[in-house]
């Protein structure tokens, strides 16, 4: 098996959960339900404090990925932001070792990115 830190985003897996995208060091990574799926954030102010964006900027992925479903987002706050598929990517604050999956369900609006059921509404 290759190690997570070849990957900027790689496949992790949880049993109830399935697979779903991490970074390079196995941290989940997020979209938000409220976020329009066209590449933008609505995540500012307070909610940056739970929500970080997450940026890589060269992706790279394993097989079972394409990189071409990854683009580089620039936020009104002039951040840069990784989205998948439209879906800008977040970590989740009070996810604090590889594997905690905190942020999933958070609100009912925060969830996993799991590439095999991932379902892009179109707007």
């Amino acid at each position: 098996a290759e190690e997570n830190s070849k990957y900027t985003v790689d496949l992790s897996t949880d049993e109830s959960r399935g697979s779903y995208l991490v970074n390079e060091t196995g941290f989940a990574l997020y979209y938000y339900i409220d976020d329009p799926g066209n590449g933008t954030s609505i995540c500012y102010g307070d909610c940056l404090k739970s929500w970080q964006p997450f940026y890589a900027e060269n992706i790279t992925v394993p097989e079972s990925l394409n990189a071409s479903d990854f683009t580089e987002v620039i936020r009104t706050d002039g951040m840069k932001q990784t989205a998948y598929k439209g879906w800008p990517l977040y970590f989740f604050y009070r996810d604090t070792v590889p594997g905690d999956l905190k942020g999933q369900g958070v609100n009912d609006v925060w969830f996993l990115v799991s590439p095999e059921d991932f379902i892009i509404i179109e707007a």
